[in-house]
């Protein structure tokens, strides 16, 4: 191509082949909720994986570490700081497991259920508000469907 046949500049992006990826809509979408989530979950001290253990904890009273990363499909060493430091937050605690000498039931205190429950609402919330052009029957059929992609 000569100097000529250039186009000097972009005036309209073009990304309509972009579009037509479920993965660039879904990361594009995921990125809008983050922001979102980070912002009001601040107050929480949660990052999106926290609140995902947090919250699986205080549904599963007892889980393990291994259930939790085979789960979240998340890496073992991953979690082993994240454990740690919500236990110095005192909203987990382990106990010995009742099956299994070698692992460690987490369970979750007053104070981590007290805080879960509150920023499980705040989730709630944050997602209706994040997804306001959906209609309540379309937000169910898009969670339906991305389900349908990692189950």
């Amino acid at each position: 191509m000569d100097a000529k046949t250039l186009t000097p500049f972009v005036e309209k992006v073009n990304t309509r082949y972009l579009e037509n990826l479920v993965g660039y809509n879904a990361r594009r979408a995921a990125l809008v909720i983050i922001d979102i989530f980070m912002e009001r979950m601040a107050v929480y001290d949660l990052r999106p994986v926290d609140f995902s253990v947090l919250s699986l904890i205080t549904h599963n009273p007892g889980i393990t570490s291994r259930q939790l990363c085979t789960t979240l499909g998340i890496l073992s060493p991953n979690l082993v700081g994240m454990v740690s430091a919500m236990e110095k937050r005192a909203l987990i605690t382990r106990l010995p497991h009742p099956h299994d000498g070698r692992a460690m039931g987490l369970h979750p205190t007053a104070a981590g259920q007290k805080m879960i429950r509150t920023a499980e609402k705040t989730a709630a919330q944050l997602e209706v508000d994040a997804t306001t052009s959906l209609s309540a029957e379309e937000r169910k059929m898009l969670l339906k469907l991305l389900k349908k992609v990692y189950k």
